[in-house]
């Protein structure tokens, strides 16, 4: 009867061939989830900056050109409403952002095409911190 030393011996290369194998899909399993969160991620971020400057245009007509068509609060909201969606797919500090616009609009959607500009201001300022997260996410990603 052979010991387990001369057993170990005789099938070094298999044991040595299957924790290669093993450690190869564990690293390629890991890699595969990491590259499609990353992509994810990616898509979300994309599409948060465009329904940003979508907001923002709509911010600006609302109160640079008073384009009641254009500027519609209910636009806004669904642009802002979209943007908390999306947020929820990016890491933090996004969603924290989104949902500080969410309050910042829904605060001062109704002062926007007034004289004041504190209002268009004050969510320009929160759409401006968004992007510049978004950016930073984007940065980010490996």
């Amino acid at each position: 009867m052979s010991t387990v030393r001369q057993q170990l011996r005789n099938h070094a290369v298999a044991l040595v061939s299957l924790a290669i194998a093993l450690s190869s899909l564990g690293y390629n399993t890991w890699r595969n989830e990491r590259t499609e969160r990353n992509r994810n991620v990616r898509t979300a971020t994309f599409e948060l900056l465009m329904r940003l400057a979508d907001l923002e245009r709509t911010v600006f007509l609302a109160q640079y050109e008073h384009d009641a068509r254009g500027g519609s609060p209910r636009t806004g909201w669904t642009y802002v409403l979209s943007i908390r969606d999306l947020a929820a797919l990016a890491p933090p500090p996004v969603p924290a952002q989104a949902a500080q616009l969410q309050r910042v609009w829904r605060d001062n959607w109704e002062e926007l095409g007034r004289e004041d500009e504190q209002a268009a201001n004050r969510i320009d300022d929160a759409i401006g911190s968004l992007r510049g997260s978004c950016l930073a996410t984007l940065r980010s990603l490996r």
